[in-house]
């Protein structure tokens, strides 16, 4: 009994001086960046961008992985349950806190710890060209005729339901919701006029530059210098401001050195002009935040996130 006792001591003890060793000489193979959607959609162009930008100044490879399903929830496990050394990074949005409160996922922001916040993305509310509306008091003035005939398109609560509902609310109007898995299809759907709205971003000003939509407000502090013209839901008397904002996780227990390097090299790489470049042809800006200031904000968003889905009737029971 003493000898394994004596066994498991040193094991300890050998831990203890192989951890810091094995954190200071980190990273010594490729990182692995677990983004839970598919390839090419919002969140992995947003990421896709910066793997290169950190691989420069981590010196070592950072593979993403696109694993999808279950809103999300699917990469969320997997990151969960990855060993917390360092070498799995997961790329994370809004979406976290709203699928817990939905009862959709088990998994919850507090069981990672925070490295940085790389992004933040306004939201834009979004007409199909096939609408009557010019403006946001065109559409308001047709909802209070027609309360819950005007059609949302959206992923039923994550981030495009939330944040049409937040100008419901505030607007004291009523919407018809119709469940999209996803921005493609809800963009597919808003082209073609089976739906009058959808939540979208800087990234189809192409496409109201050519008439195929019609951006009505944006949920930002001031107006966008992209697109000018565009008010700000606060200038329309509405205390919107909505941003889905994007950043890096790792599992909880992974060490403080390990995360401080992960951090260190997040800084870097989000200042870099070729991400801040990607991110403006993204509709987004790159918006860094170390991980004391991006737990904090995180733990101030999930409040926030569980009050909006309490007051919508969409907490799971």
């Amino acid at each position: 009994m003493r000898k394994l006792l004596s066994t498991a001591a040193l094991g300890v003890a050998a831990a203890l001086v192989v951890g810091p060793a094995a954190a200071q000489s980190f990273p010594e193979r490729p990182i692995k960046m677990i983004v839970p959607w598919a390839a090419g959609g919002d969140t992995d162009n947003i990421f896709r961008p910066l793997a290169p930008e950190l691989q420069k100044h981590l010196g070592q490879p950072v593979v993403i992985a696109n694993v999808g399903g279950a809103s999300g929830t699917v990469g969320a496990r997997e990151a969960k349950n990855a060993p917390p050394d360092g070498y799995t990074l997961y790329a994370v949005h809004d979406y976290i806190h709203l699928t817990f409160y939905a009862g959709v996922s088990d998994v919850k922001y507090s069981d990672f710890e925070p490295v940085c916040m790389v992004s933040a993305t306004p939201s834009v509310l979004t007409a199909s060209a096939k609408t009557p509306w010019k403006s946001w008091q065109e559409l308001a003035d047709d909802a209070k005729k027609r309360p819950g005939q005007i059609s949302v398109g959206a992923t039923l609560a994550s981030t495009s339901h939330i944040f049409p509902a937040l100008v419901e609310k505030a607007a004291g109007i009523k919407f018809k919701y119709v469940s999209y898995d996803g921005l493609a299809p809800r963009m597919n759907a808003l082209l073609g006029g089976h739906v009058d709205l959808t939540d979208s971003n800087l990234t189809q000003k192409g496409k109201v530059e050519a008439g195929l939509l019609r951006f009505l407000a944006i949920a930002s502090e001031k107006r966008d210098p992209e697109i000018p013209d565009v008010p700000t839901l606060k200038e329309l008397g509405m205390n919107v401001n909505y941003e889905v904002v994007r950043g890096l996780l790792v599992p909880k227990g992974t060490p403080a050195p390990v995360r401080a390097k992960l951090e260190e090299g997040c800084a870097k790489a989000t200042a870099e002009p070729g991400f801040a470049q990607a991110m403006k042809l993204q509709g987004t800006r790159a918006a860094f935040k170390g991980a004391q200031e991006y737990g904090q904000f995180l733990d101030k968003l999930d409040a926030e996130n569980k009050t909006i889905m309490a007051d919508l009737g969409l907490m799971k029971k």
